[in-house]
């Protein structure tokens, strides 16, 4: 079993990437945005990402940096197939699932305005936010000391593969695909 974890800033194209290895390498998708909603909608809270970033913020706070992860790692776990976990956001997590073997983690980039113009298409609950929202959330996010709090800046520096997705998705599936070889991993 092999688990990849995704990490990168927000509209880079981790869901694309994601999308390529589920429905072209069969691999499972364990997203920590989709377990943060159920737990959001659960308390009877608005899903956006706010709320998200602070909830999962106090789950790392009262369990560990690394909370969620481990909870979507074990279900990756019983499953017994190549996992792929989106979105790394702590330096804890990329430990825990460093710890546990077998484990690639990509980081997906591209320049802020190609980012906004992407989050702005797929128009999501949580993507209405003005360009300036967008740059204070990623600022917000990138680097911090707390490690109950997001850190994408540490997290990228960590990465087995770095990813620039400037240009167009298959240009991003040829770019993974080519560093993979590169790097001898087997999919």
């Amino acid at each position: 079993m092999i688990v990849i974890g995704i990490t990168g800033t927000l509209g880079a194209g981790k869901g694309t990437l994601v999308e390529y290895l589920t429905n072209e390498k069969g691999f499972v998708h364990y997203s920590v945005r989709s377990y943060l909603i159920h737990e959001i909608e659960r308390r009877g809270l608005i899903p956006n990402r706010d709320t998200m970033t602070q909830i999962a913020n106090e789950l790392r706070a009262q369990h560990s940096p690394a909370f969620i992860i481990e909870e979507l790692y074990a279900e990756a776990i019983k499953q017994e197939k190549n996992a792929v976990i989106e979105s790394i956001r702590t330096p804890g997590e990329i430990d825990f699932l460093k710890k546990q073997g077998k484990f690639i983690l990509v980081a997906v980039d591209a320049d802020p305005e190609i980012r906004y113009k992407r989050i702005s298409l797929r128009a999501s609950e949580t993507d209405h936010i003005s360009y300036e929202t967008f740059l204070s959330n990623e600022k917000r996010e990138f680097t911090t000391t707390d490690p109950n709090k997001q850190n994408l800046s540490k997290c990228i520096s960590m990465a087995d593969i770095v990813i620039n997705n400037n240009q167009n998705v298959e240009a991003l599936y040829q770019a993974f695909n080519k560093v993979v070889r590169e790097k001898g991993i087997q999919l």
